[in-house]
């Protein structure tokens, strides 16, 4: 019996500690390499579970897988020349006209696609105590009366933020809403005066000026640009987390995509899978938004998908919106 008990005892002590460690090292020293750096790239876009990474690999070899999935960071200007928008919208009046919701979930994640046709009705609008305390992208849809929403730019991140303090350059109706950015170069996604996207990963207010940028946002990266991809290798070096993301056709239509994570049925998707829905649906340009907690799509005063956080909606600064038809809007802010 006690030969039994002390075999038992040894097969429990393989079982919860050399096993575990035998997969960890197998998955950071041995063959599985699509795996580890899929691990390294998820550990290192969140801000409290960095040490998956840190405590197996140096800060070489990190640096190193990241910039291996990085997308391309240099790309070639937006060709707005390219983008041909027809005025096929005039005439709607009801507010749902000219809006539909694609679900692109996979076995892995819950994603739904936004397409507007009408990209008039897209815009940048932000939290009404911006600069103080945030808002819900349910807050903001509502402030503006607009029919629906995403989140957009990222916010001023620390433990106690309360997403009041938009990150980089924001540009709301052709105002600088960030005097700081009048300086410096930014990754940066927005609309000018005839409606066509302009993304970016590196540019200038003053350029966005000479634009005619009317709205725009600091998040990264560019993951289309003039119909290319910028991603070629790996998941594009952010792991698998909740995504935001918008893109436009040449055609002019908006694309507004999230993915719901961290959660039982849909762990999120990596940018290159965020590339790939885009790409298929005929993006020509494309803009990695704020995601992970952040991630929230709203239609029709109604949450369209599930936010990471078991708390719901985060406070964000900034939306991009979509807005009631001319005849329809009865409020602004």
């Amino acid at each position: 019996m006690k030969k039994f008990l002390k075999v038992f005892v040894l097969f429990l002590l393989f079982q919860i500690i050399y096993i575990p460690l035998l997969s960890i090292g197998l998955i950071y020293y041995g063959p599985f390499k699509n795996t580890r750096e899929m691990i390294v790239t998820t550990a290192m876009t969140t801000m409290t579970h960095q040490y998956f990474a840190t405590w197996f690999l140096s800060d070489e070899e990190i640096e190193e897988i990241l910039k291996r999935n990085r997308p391309q960071e240099d790309v070639e200007d937006t060709d707005v020349g390219k983008i041909e928008i027809a005025n096929k919208n005039s005439n709607v009046t009801d507010p749902k006209e000219g809006i539909e919701i694609v679900d692109v979930s996979s076995d892995t994640y819950n994603g739904y696609l936004m397409i507007v046709s009408d990209p008039s009705r897209v815009k940048i609008a932000t939290a009404p105590r911006m600069g103080t305390v945030g808002a819900t992208t349910s807050q903001i849809v509502e402030a503006y009366d607009a029919i629906a929403g995403i989140n957009a730019g990222g916010i001023e991140d620390d433990a106690l933020s309360n997403g009041g303090t938009p990150s980089g350059l924001l540009i709301e109706d052709g105002i600088l809403k960030t005097p700081d950015a009048i300086s410096g170069s930014f990754a940066v996604v927005g609309l000018d005066n005839e409606n066509r996207m302009v993304v970016s990963n590196s540019i200038t207010y003053a350029r966005l000026q000479e634009l005619g940028v009317r709205d725009a946002v600091s998040f990264q990266p560019v993951i289309i640009v003039n119909g290319q991809p910028t991603i070629y290798y790996g998941d594009g070096g952010w792991g698998i987390q909740p995504r935001t993301a918008i893109a436009q056709r040449q055609d002019g239509t908006i694309l507004m995509l999230v993915i719901d994570g961290r959660r039982a049925g849909s762990i999120g998707a990596t940018l290159k899978n965020v590339q790939d829905i885009l790409l298929d649906y005929g993006a020509y340009n494309a803009f990695n938004l704020d995601g992970g907690a952040s991630t929230t799509m709203i239609f029709d005063s109604k949450l369209v998908n599930q936010p990471s956080d078991i708390m719901g909606e985060r406070y964000v600064s900034s939306a991009f919106i979509v807005t009631k038809p001319k005849t329809q809007t009865t409020a602004s802010n």
